[in-house]
């Protein structure tokens, strides 16, 4: 049976932020957060007319649109989320839920970003990790036991065959071991951050979470490979859900009284048991560690 969400949630005193909020499953979402009321919902987009078409849909889908913003975001440049952190810090200064919800995938083909990253491992894990670090004060600040803070993060049924190879983590020698590698590995680099940040921010009202949505045709994809392509699109089209309901798997861990476990992974909504690496401490530690030099080694921590 699908999971539901009530529809009585109250998130008026949640400030929220909801990154791939501009297509897919984060669209739905961001909708449904808006009709939940929050206390301020702010949606990072990359491009400010998808970011404005977005608020446009919300207010044509339920009319909550009052304490939604769309704020400039792009994930494949460390400056620009270091700045979106920056200014959020300053003129909100509060922060209840962060839901890093934006992905990409690319098949077959390397391709770098303007910090000489590989785009998905920056997009996916790196960029993601640096919003959270830069942002963990401030939520450890606004968040209680009476309200607490969760972070989430989506990642996919993919980080099963994930590999943390920790000689090519930034993907230098492509997506090897055939298509869609690489995506993997991100994938499972959520749910590993999303562990080893449960123990960082035990004992300070805050969850974490690693949800796989279910498997939605989305424009997530950028393929050029069309054989992969067609074996991909077959897949999607045996085991399909819609978009919405993708975005509620994603949001019923969070906003659900009864999932207080930390640092979990659901699949669908559910909590399912993650690829086996996740429980190796030394791995994911080293992950973290390794992840976090890197931003150092940037400027931007």
């Amino acid at each position: 049976m699908p999971v539901k969400l009530n529809d009585n949630y109250d998130l008026s005193r949640h400030v929220i932020i909801l990154t791939g909020a501009t297509d897919g499953i984060g669209k739905d979402m961001a909708r449904i957060l808006a009709g939940f009321n929050p206390k301020r919902l702010i949606l990072p987009a990359r491009n400010k007319e998808k970011g404005n078409n977005l608020l446009e849909y919300i207010k044509s889908s339920n009319g909550h649109a009052n304490n939604v913003e769309i704020w400039e975001m792009d994930l494949a440049d460390l400056q620009s989320v270091k700045n979106f952190a920056n200014k959020f810090i300053n003129e909100v200064g509060e922060l209840h839920i962060l839901i890093n919800n934006a992905g990409i995938m690319i098949n077959n083909q390397v391709i770098k970003t303007k910090d000489n990253l590989e785009i998905q491992f920056q997009v996916n894990h790196l960029s993601q990790l640096l919003l959270t670090l830069l942002l963990l004060d401030t939520m450890k600040k606004s968040v209680s036991a009476e309200v607490p803070g969760k972070i989430a993060f989506t990642s996919s049924a993919a980080e099963r065959r994930g590999i943390i190879d920790f000689d090519n983590l930034n993907l230098e020698k492509g997506a090897y071991f055939g298509p869609l590698q690489a995506y993997s590995n991100t994938k499972l680099m959520n749910v590993i951050v999303a562990k080893e940040l449960s123990r960082k921010v035990q004992n300070e009202n805050i969850t974490t979470y690693s949800i796989h949505p279910g498997v939605i045709q989305t424009n997530i994809g950028h393929m050029n490979s069309s054989i992969s392509n067609f074996f991909l699109t077959l897949y999607v089209k045996m085991f399909e859900i819609t978009s919405e309901q993708g975005a509620v798997n994603v949001l019923y861990p969070v906003l659900s009284s009864e999932n207080k476990e930390t640092g979990e992974y659901y699949s669908e909504g559910i909590k399912q048991k993650p690829n086996k690496v996740v429980n190796d401490q030394e791995i994911t530690k080293k992950l973290w560690d390794v992840s976090e030099q890197m931003l150092k080694d940037h400027g931007m921590i």
